[in-house]
């Protein structure tokens, strides 16, 4: 299949671009400079020079797609303002393909946290997102009512992606190296977590599999506490790091919203990605930290 993916580049994207290589996909990709495009064509990628926030810089190569994975996200303050352009933009494509009779996919990258605090929430469990991403279920939305329109519409929530160098997990195996990790609240919350190549084999399957359409959520079910993860990390750390727990009112002065997502507690199963024959292969990050420690090495002496 000819698959257009935004975020080639950042840490969920790259995974999925991986994977879709390795079954065989043909990928063309936006990305922002040539130095990106020179990094992604090396891969076997066709890219695609352009800038989320202007539509006539991928509209055509999206609409000659046979589905279009939309794993990137604007870091400006137009966060907001630049995703619902880019999904206008996105489905619009895709709906001149359903149109003209052709096949037309779109997957759409969410996260867990519109869930809020959850406990044992699925795919049908109400959204009560928290104020960071409050305006993610109206990009949902938009999305998945597009499926009325010939368009074969997807939302992933991936939990808190771990593996590689980059991402929260990543920054606490950073800081343990370091002898300091912080952690926000008491640590006996939940994190939905999901290792990056199974979250990357979930994008595969949703993208070419032609009866998937909905919301999918992609979590290893492990419902391990961040202090667990941090006690595993610290074990395997070359000297034991100093591990403060820093009040959530703290937090949020000094991080702003974010600290509140660190602080959500959540058990997230994922009924629907099981049900398309998705499974993790690994299912813990504290019982997976040697193995992360390893992927964390390569990855810096390859950055």
């Amino acid at each position: 299949m000819r698959i257009f993916l935004t975020g080639a580049t950042g840490y969920i994207g790259s995974a999925a671009m991986d994977a879709l290589l390795r079954s065989g996909h043909e990928v063309t990709a936006l990305v922002r400079d040539p130095e990106k495009a020179e990094r992604v064509s090396g891969r076997g990628v066709h890219p695609i020079i352009g800038d989320l926030s202007k539509p006539s810089s991928y509209a055509a190569a999206a609409e000659d797609a046979d589905a279009i994975v939309h794993a990137a996200l604007d870091s400006s303050k137009r966060m907001q303002k630049v995703d619902r352009q880019a999904i206008d933009t996105l489905l619009a494509a895709a709906g001149r393909r359903a149109a003209a009779g052709a096949s037309a996919c779109v997957v759409y990258t969410s996260d867990t946290w519109v869930l809020g605090e959850a406990q044992d929430a699925t795919e049908a469990t109400p959204v009560n997102p928290i104020p960071l991403v409050a305006w993610r279920p109206d990009h949902e939305r938009l999305v998945l009512d597009a499926g009325n329109a010939g368009v074969r519409t997807v939302v992933i929530r991936p939990g808190v992606v771990y593996g590689g160098a980059r991402g929260i997990v990543g920054d606490l195996l950073k800081d343990a190296a370091n002898g300091l990790v912080r952690v926000v609240g008491t640590g006996k919350n939940h994190w939905a977590c999901i290792y990056d190549r199974d979250l990357a084999d979930l994008y595969v399957r949703v993208s070419t599999m032609g009866d998937a359409a909905g919301i999918f959520h992609a979590n290893d079910e492990a419902d391990e506490s961040v202090d667990d993860i941090v006690a595993a990390i610290a074990h395997h750390a070359k000297m034991p790091p100093d591990v403060r727990h820093m009040p959530i009112d703290e937090a949020r002065k000094k991080m702003g919203p974010y600290a509140e997502a660190l602080a959500l507690d959540q058990i997230v199963r994922s009924p629907r990605a099981h049900a398309l024959g998705w499974a993790p292969t690994l299912r813990s990050v504290a019982g997976s930290v040697a193995r992360l420690l390893e992927e964390f090495r390569t990855a810096r002496a390859a950055a």
